[in-house]
């Protein structure tokens, strides 16, 4: 039997600062208003402790902290048995880990997490194992067991979009999946359209306008003050860019576990006409 191996690098056209696109005019990005990050992020109401909600512990807790007394193992009708699923593919946006360390704003992030009251309660020991498999998630759920076909129709429509650039900003927590801190994707306006919400379209996928990094994990609840310093820190990061980069290519990800820690690329699909579609290296 043989399996496929995620690539070791994300297939990036470029990382840079990037003012201008190809033609020389101003790269515009959405911004909070034309996208649901304000609407979906966790209240840190004062006094409040921030406790890990059902679906993080059906999910995500098993995998992280499994000795924990709040894992749920299973649950009727959600398909999960100790944080593992059958395969989904989904279409993703694939990160560069190595450009992301590189950045002063994300250094400055990563050292304020570290020194917070809540570090010991990061599974920091997570973050290689998943170096080469960051993403948001543009289009969820395609399709689970086999790797959905994408029709010849959608990639022409991806193709004759091009290469995205993209914005990584601050320190996110939601409203669901209390218990995963994420990094928030901005794609560009282009004629005023936001460039993930055509990517959604022509894929015939609902728009999100949610497209999130995950990248830590707690291990366990938070306290008062460990939740006010996360809500303290995730209002000064908010508005701090972290990478802005453009996207030539998405990977159609499958995973039997909601962290990709055994997560494949079937398929990565190009934003640019003038690449064929390529698959993953397959090993023995």
């Amino acid at each position: 039997m043989r399996r496929r191996r995620l690539l070791p690098r994300a297939p990036f056209a470029r990382v840079a600062a990037m003012t201008s696109d190809a033609s020389g005019e101003a790269v515009a990005f959405c911004d909070d208003a034309m996208l649901g990050y304000q609407r979906s992020r966790t209240a840190f109401e004062p006094g409040s402790a921030l406790v890990l909600d059902d679906t993080y512990r059906l999910a995500h807790l098993p995998l992280v902290a499994p000795d924990h007394p709040g894992v749920i193992a299973r649950q009727e009708g959600k398909g999960y048995e100790f944080g593992r699923h059958a395969r989904i593919f989904s279409l993703v946006l694939p990160i560069d880990d190595a450009a992301l360390r590189a950045s002063p704003g994300f250094r400055a992030l990563e050292d304020d997490l570290r020194s917070s009251p809540f570090a010991r309660k990061i599974a920091w020991e997570l973050l290689p194992r998943r170096a080469d498999r960051l993403h948001a998630t543009i289009c969820g759920a395609l399709a689970i067991d086999r790797a959905p076909e994408i029709t010849a129709d959608q990639r022409r429509t991806l193709a004759a979009i091009g290469p995205v650039a993209v914005q990584l900003r601050g320190a996110f927590s939601g409203t669901i999946n209390r218990g995963r801190l994420y990094l928030r994707a901005y794609p560009e306006r282009r004629g005023g359209q936001n460039l993930f919400d055509a990517i959604q379209t022509a894929m015939g996928r609902p728009t999100t306008g949610l497209y999130l990094v995950g990248l830590y994990n707690l291990i366990d609840d938070l306290d008062i003050a460990e939740t006010a310093a996360l809500g303290a820190l995730i209002h000064r990061h908010w508005d701090t860019t972290l990478l802005t980069f453009a996207a030539d290519t998405l990977w159609l990800l499958g995973s039997c576990d909601d962290l990709v820690l055994d997560a494949a690329v079937a398929k990565m699909v190009p934003l640019h006409a003038d690449a064929a579609d390529r698959h993953a290296g397959i090993v023995p």
